[in-house]
């Protein structure tokens, strides 16, 4: 990897944290009174995007899967551990919803990824 990929791949790590955050915080919104996790459908669309274009930096499973891992670490310590002691990743199904929605498709993608590049 050039000196430019380590800076991309620096960006992408940042955009994955990021988007973690806009995804954890929007969770609970409504439209009126019905339930509306918008944000766990731009999970399924980003995060195997950042995946893919790791990929594209470097073909090892350590790159491309580093986007997924972050963003996986990141719902998961501000979900749990919220700022100031608050849960901010509720307990009903739009938690499972934004965790699948994100963690699925990207490993999909790194299945992918991986499987044209068998000998990374």
């Amino acid at each position: 990897m050039t000196a430019g990929d380590r800076v991309l791949l620096g960006f992408l790590l940042l955009d994955a944290v990021l988007l973690a955050l806009i995804e954890l915080l929007f969770l609970p919104s409504y439209i009126g009174s019905v339930q509306f996790p918008i944000t766990a459908a731009l999970a399924v669309v980003t995060t195997p995007l950042l995946v893919a274009e790791a990929a594209r930096l470097s073909p090892r499973r350590r790159v491309a899967g580093a986007p997924l891992l972050v963003w996986f670490a990141t719902v998961f310590v501000f979900g749990v551990f919220g700022s100031g002691g608050d849960i901010v990743l509720l307990n009903d199904w739009r938690a499972l919803l934004l965790i699948g929605g994100g963690a699925l498709p990207s490993a999909l993608m790194l299945g992918i990824v991986m499987g044209k590049n068998p000998g990374t």
